[in-house]
């Protein structure tokens, strides 16, 4: 041990394993032992300690149950004293509340013993590639000016080919469809297509979703005085406004069928009739439609206009979900923490390597808005410069990678909890409120836990 902290400075990786039982330290010298990584081992918390302090590691595992000192204990002076260092906790004990005791308390991942040394590996290699990963991203100073197109940011492949589209049919489009999950950003999307068209009209926005579907018409092509009750004087359509520029109807599944007829006609035509009025009026419009619908199976149920879907998706862009970019959050995250920084003036600067791993592992339903949404709390928790496991939403870090999608060691803990769900349920025979009881958890947590992990009885 002490050749290998003389040696420390010298190695690429340093890896502390605090165990108090020789034969598990002595394993897992050998399967952490490689090229490049220099392992330093412990027999004892507060050994384990003065090693972490001493050599500065860049990842600590340690065993939960120890004399002097718990795995829990170690964990908080560790994060105390370096909130970058990842630690990787091990037990035989497990049970859900320590898990989430674990995560919530910086754990970088928490595995159950005795485990299989291929899942140790792996785990060990995906936690020394994301803390690389950060470490590139730079959360805290990375100019990131090089991964920004027009005000969307990204640094992978998915987002980046889409870029590319968008600037290549940005001056040629008459037409464009936009489909994704609410929440990744198709507004943004459809205003980069406008900036980029060269038109010098404006850019007029009609959110289907939120207009009265006896309006609908009156909001899109205008009515003059007279037209219906209440029409006390001629209205301008947003078709109209939009002439010479850009009209982007999001959500445009819920726009009702009898309107969707008429916006078909417009489209073909470039004309359209003001509620109440016989006078044709002539328009120049640019046409951007998003939704989060799938349009083929509302056209299969009567819902939407197969006609009006073919003349919006003459060109169709997809907006990814933030799962399918997942190196795309650290950039992102730095972005919203700079942003709430300044609105709440306060000195928050970036975030806490394990914080980071636990929004790398989240599964995003709400997408990139989600993510901002959650970087807002953090931010208005945070009492230092870093945001910490702690300040996150506590549903985040108690459903830690349960929605994860990815399987195998990657998601160790949500299999675990999986596993017990489903023992507790099967011994239960079924029995909803009996299986909370030996999961000593109340039933309406258990349904949520059946419904993330997709049980059935």
């Amino acid at each position: 041990m002490d050749i290998q902290a003389k040696n420390a400075m010298k190695e690429a990786v340093r890896i502390v394993v605090i165990d108090d039982n020789p034969g598990s330290l002595e394993l897992l010298f050998t399967a952490l032992s490689r090229a490049e990584v220099a392992v330093h081992t412990a027999a004892n918390p507060v050994e384990g300690l003065e090693l972490v302090r001493k050599v500065h590691p860049h990842l600590v595992v340690t065993d939960l149950v120890m004399p002097q000192m718990s795995g829990l204990e170690v964990l908080q002076q560790i994060v105390a004293f370096d909130p970058s260092i990842d630690v990787l906790l091990m037990t035989a004990h497990y049970t859900i509340e320590t898990a989430v005791a674990a995560i919530r308390n910086g754990a970088a991942d928490y595995l159950q013993k005795p485990v299989k040394l291929s899942i140790l590996r792996e785990c060990v290699d995906r936690l020394l590639e994301g803390a690389e990963r950060r470490r590139k991203a730079g959360l805290a100073t990375t100019d990131a000016s090089d991964s920004v197109f027009e005000g969307m940011i990204a640094r992978g492949n998915p987002m980046w080919q889409l870029f590319a589209k968008i600037q290549r049919i940005a001056p040629h489009y008459r037409s464009v469809l936009v489909q994704g999950p609410t929440g990744t950003g198709k507004d943004l999307i459809a205003a980069a297509l406008h900036r980029l068209s060269g038109v010098t009209g404006k850019y007029i926005v009609l959110n289907c979703s939120a207009v009265v579907e006896t309006l609908f018409e009156s909001e899109l092509f205008g009515h003059v005085k007279g037209a219906f009750t209440g029409a006390d004087r001629d209205k301008t359509g947003l078709l109209e406004l939009a002439d010479g520029g850009t009209l982007f109807l999001d959500e445009i599944g819920d726009m009702p069928l009898a309107t969707q007829a008429k916006l078909l006609r417009a489209l073909q035509n470039q004309e359209f009739l003001p509620v109440g009025s016989l006078k044709l009026r002539k328009v120049n419009v640019r046409i951007v439609a998003a939704t989060h619908r799938d349009l083929h199976a509302a056209i299969a149920e009567g819902k939407f206009r197969e006609d009006l879907y073919y003349r919006l998706s003459m060109v169709e862009l997809k907006a990814p979900a933030l799962r399918e970019r997942p190196e795309d959050i650290p950039l992102l995250a730095r972005h919203f923490v700079r942003k709430f920084g300044r609105e709440f003036n306060k000195p928050v600067k970036g975030m806490t390597s394990r914080a980071l791993i636990v929004l790398e592992r989240h599964a995003w339903p709400g997408n990139v808005r989600e993510l901002e949404h959650v970087i807002g709390h953090a931010c208005m928790l945070a009492e230092g410069e870093l945001i910490d496991v702690s300040d996150l939403p506590e549903e985040l870090v108690e459903h830690n990678g349960a929605e994860d999608e990815r399987e195998g060691p990657h998601s160790s803990l949500a299999d675990q909890e999986r596993r017990l769900v489903e023992e507790a349920l099967r011994e239960a025979n079924g029995n909803q409120s009996e299986a909370a009881r030996r999961l000593g958890i109340g039933r309406d947590a258990l349904r949520y836990k059946m419904k993330r992990f997709r049980l059935t009885i």
